[in-house]
């Protein structure tokens, strides 16, 4: 890897420990402490910072799908594309994009009453699982993360896969096998991360969606997996 591929791990470090620093504690005062209280403030803080950390790591595997792609499709020019500026531009339009998708589903959540049992599923805080608790219209609730998936999440995956297509165009032109392989040594890493994140979240929202009669002990198991199986499979992977 060179300075922009170094850069992109680095992103992917800070969302994954930003995860890890969003969700665990609450999970250890449950389990340690037995403390099974939290703030509606600190609920929805939690919350969006949750799912805003989702969409960021999204984001992130597209931006190191592109330093892939120049990397092996414009090699001469990689480091002129890719400068310090450019990445940290991309890095700000990933967080942004992020923070204020998110942001009308969980302003909402200040806005309604909860006249229902104050009991939630897991140890931290899901917008999904605060919506079922609120006694006021939430379609709008229901409606925008399924347009914030398809509109972000599948659209990165798309171009994700368009941009691998184009790799593997590329390096089926290299004459030399070995030069072949080397090239596609260098994405086995993404690929991984890749493979983790997104079948984590087709898992989980498989569960929410379709699997209204599973054993809850599924949901919450699907919901563990899905924010601490990343953050510790990345860097195992790199």
């Amino acid at each position: 890897c060179t300075n922009p591929c170094f850069s992109c791990l680095a992103m992917l470090a800070a969302t994954d420990l930003g995860v890890t620093l969003t969700t665990m504690p609450t999970v250890l005062r449950v389990l340690w402490l037995n403390h099974r209280e939290i703030g509606h403030g600190t609920c929805f803080s939690q919350a969006y910072f949750i799912h805003t950390l989702s969409i960021v790591e999204s984001g992130v595997l597209l931006a190191m799908a592109y330093d892939r792609f120049i990397a092996i499709c414009n090699p001469l020019r990689y480091t002129s594309i890719l400068t310090n500026t450019r990445v940290m531009k991309i890095g700000m339009g990933v967080l942004t994009r992020a923070g204020l998708s998110i942001m009308p589903i969980i302003i909402r959540l200040h806005w309604f009453p909860y006249c229902r049992s104050h009991v939630l599923s897991h140890a931290f805080c899901l917008h999904q699982d605060v919506i079922k608790l609120a006694c006021a219209d939430i379609t709008f609730n229901r409606l925008y993360p399924v347009v914030v998936v398809f509109a972000m999440v599948l659209l990165d995956f798309f171009i994700i896969c368009f941009s691998y297509i184009l790799i593997l165009k590329t390096v089926m032109g290299i004459a030399s096998g070995e030069e072949r392989a080397k090239a596609l040594n260098t994405c086995v890493s993404h690929i991984c991360c890749l493979l983790v994140f997104y079948v984590t979240v087709v898992g989980l929202t498989f569960i929410h969606r379709f699997g209204k009669h599973a054993p809850r002990v599924v949901h919450i198991t699907m919901s563990y997996i899905y924010f601490l199986f990343p953050p510790f499979m990345n860097p195992v992977v790199y």
